[in-house]
């Protein structure tokens, strides 16, 4: 624990240090999409009887709580260990490689809780109504737990910082445009309906959704992903003890 507790301190000082930048970053894409799908479509368009402007608000939380979380993580421990040759003093420290692996997917999960709180502020300016029950919650935190492990596993696995700059081109990217952001994944043609349905952002996005609009919870979006959350925090501290 006491490892756990000193990883943590460090990134909440990071944090302490350059809050307003991090809060500033978190506004910007959340904004873009409000003014551009909420104020340019959200008052004339409704999708699933709803407003559009209120069924995207879950899928921008969605996305934009998966950049936070995974960056916050990815980023900084991939250049740490590539550039800065830093990675080294945290094997060498006197925390074990769980607390490590612990505190670095927490802190980079509560980056994306902190910016999930920032987004559904400004969806409440722009007019957006929803609500945010436990079940939101629940579902939000296992969002930023799984791409905060994804950050982990990816910032050990690349070899340069253009190949995390491909991943996230490859990846992160396409997620936020086909996992049921900015639209329903029941019209996508088969057999790219189950491929979307299988990428880690859709669950999220439509969980969130549907607890966000009073839905019917689709009982698969928790349960895929847990799966994803053991399969990468499992697999980031097998990369780890690879690396130590």
């Amino acid at each position: 624990m006491a490892g756990l507790k000193a990883v943590l301190w460090r990134e909440f000082l990071f944090f302490k240090r350059r809050w307003w930048t991090i809060t500033a970053s978190s506004m910007v894409a959340p904004l873009l999409y409000m003014v551009a799908f909420g104020w340019g479509l959200g008052k004339t368009v409704s999708l699933g009887g709803v407003a559009y402007l209120d069924f995207i608000v879950p899928g921008v939380v969605a996305l934009s709580t998966m950049n936070v979380s995974f960056n916050a993580v990815a980023t900084p421990l991939s250049i740490a260990r590539l550039y800065d040759r830093t990675f080294e003093e945290y094997m060498v420290a006197p925390i074990t490689i769980y607390s490590f692996t612990a505190a670095k997917i927490l802190a980079g999960a509560a980056r994306g809780l902190y910016a999930s709180a920032i987004i559904m502020g400004l969806a409440l300016l722009f007019g957006a109504r929803f609500n945010v029950d436990l079940r939101f919650l629940v579902l939000l935190s296992l969002n930023c737990l799984v791409f905060s492990s994804l950050g982990f596993l990816a910032a050990l696995k690349v070899r340069s910082h253009p190949d995390m700059t491909r991943f996230n081109n490859f990846l992160i990217t396409p997620m936020i445009f086909v996992c049921g952001t900015f639209f329903s994944v029941d019209r996508m043609p088969f057999p790219m309906y189950w491929v979307i349905k299988l990428l880690p952002l859709t669950p999220a996005s439509q969980g969130l959704r549907a607890a966000a609009l009073g839905w019917e919870l689709p009982w698969t979006a928790p349960l895929l992903q847990l799966a994803y959350l053991t399969v990468f925090v499992v697999w980031g501290l097998k990369t780890c003890l690879e690396v130590e």
